[in-house]
């Protein structure tokens, strides 16, 4: 006969609870807003100014369906993925290779370059709005992709090449020393080694930039002057009169197209922790 061995009880931790609690207001907090705008999507503009946050007491689903029906709103999201898909791309492809030349070459200059970087993180493109004009006036791209694009991603490469920098720098050495001692080239090694470890530090830079691009006001505002170029954030402009907001359409327009963005990071999450959390613990 055997004897079951006693469990203790568990201690009550309330470090655990205060952790929950915290994590459950930070969650109401982020929903909230979130809630309100999709509901006040199924809302006619009268009862949206009455009952902001409650159910809808008529649900207006002509609203969306006119939206989903119109030929503009896949427009602006044409217009909208084009430029953030260009955005990732380059960004991606110009910040890793950058990012690699840091990590793994020693160049004079490389600490000061390097220390550099962190001041673009200060400054964001508003405060340089009216240089970025004149130089895309310039170059000829006023009123067209690259004259929203090539400005993204040049405030994107900071930190861009900070978070690859150093995912790199924590892949083994001794893979870089046996590819050279074998033949390997620094570009070959990077391109057949260096790039398939690191898909979730690609990952996190390509939908944080996505995300960025996808939701940027103010370069589209002042590059781009075509209706036909607008992408999604300028197309709200459309229910916006002179007098009067059609807010109820508005609020269902930005619950719309906020949804590839919700979809993207909800596929890309787990590439995304593991790109963030990389070389945060070391064994």
């Amino acid at each position: 006969m055997t004897n079951a061995a006693t469990i203790a009880p568990r201690a009550f931790d309330p470090v655990a609870l205060y952790k929950a609690l915290f994590l459950a207001v930070v969650a109401v907090f982020v929903a909230t807003p979130l809630l309100a705008t999709l509901l006040g999507g199924f809302k006619s503009l009268g009862e949206l100014r009455t009952n902001p946050f409650g159910l809808p007491k008529v649900w207006e689903w002509e609203n969306y369906a006119d939206i989903l029906f119109s030929k503009r709103y896949w427009q602006l999201l044409r217009n909208s993925a084009i430029i953030s898909t260009l955005s990732v791309a380059l960004t991606l492809v110009a910040a890793s290779m950058a990012a690699f030349v840091f990590a793994h070459i020693k160049f004079y200059g490389r600490t000061m370059l390097l220390n550099y970087l962190p001041m673009g993180l200060l400054f964001p493109a508003a405060t340089a709005i009216l240089p970025l004009f004149i130089k895309v006036r310039d170059l000829g791209l006023l009123d067209a992709y690259f004259g929203v694009v090539l400005p993204q991603v040049a405030f994107s490469l900071a930190m861009s090449i900070l978070l690859l920098r150093r995912f790199f720098k924590d892949l083994p050495d001794e893979l870089l020393e046996a590819a050279l001692v074998d033949g390997c080239s620094y570009l070959n090694y990077f391109r057949y080694v260096t790039l398939p470890l690191s898909r979730p530090i690609l990952a996190t830079v390509g939908t944080i930039t996505f995300v960025h691009s996808w939701n940027a006001y103010l370069l589209p505002l002042v590059m781009l002057n075509s209706d036909d170029l607008y992408p999604w954030p300028l197309g709200i402009m459309v229910y916006q009169g002179e007098y009067s907001s059609e807010w109820h359409l508005i609020l269902a327009f930005i619950t719309l197209t906020i949804l590839p963005t919700i979809l993207l990071f909800l596929l890309a999450q787990k590439h995304i922790i593991a790109g963030l959390t990389a070389g945060a613990v070391k064994g």
